[in-house]
């Protein structure tokens, strides 16, 4: 990859996205389909996507080539897609239906969360305020 990523930083932000988004996105996903109406699913669904927002605005923050927003939304894109391509083949081995459409929306809320995680880094940057090496 060339100098307009910082890998460092890509791989701290997905560590955060995975640790934080994942867990809640899962427990969101077991709860509905046991349970269509349960109240629980949309906090967990909330949670998941403050999750996202988190992981992109530490790769964006911690990235060293100036390109917070960028490295917010690769961050975020990045895990979902990792996960949810892990999901759908085992779905497909599985021959479970896989709704495309929800996959796509879901996307789209998630690249809204890594621009705004990106915007958060990119504020604390300008804040004077530098992650420790």
């Amino acid at each position: 990859m060339s100098s307009r990523w910082d890998l460092v930083a890509l791989k701290q932000g997905a560590g955060v996205t995975l640790a934080f988004a994942v867990p809640f996105s899962v427990l969101a996903r077991i709860l509905h389909d046991n349970d269509g109406n349960n109240s629980f699913v949309v906090p967990l669904v909330l949670a998941a996507i403050v999750g996202f927002v988190l992981g992109a605005g530490v790769a964006a923050w911690r990235q060293r080539s100036n390109t917070p927003l960028s490295h917010g939304i690769v961050t975020a894109a990045g895990t979902y897609t990792a996960v949810q391509g892990t999901l759908v083949v085992i779905n497909l081995i599985r021959g479970a239906q896989i709704s495309w459409f929800a996959l796509l929306f879901n996307l789209t809320v998630t690249l809204a969360a890594g621009l705004m995680g990106g915007f958060l880094g990119m504020a604390l940057q300008r804040q004077g305020l530098e992650p420790r090496r």
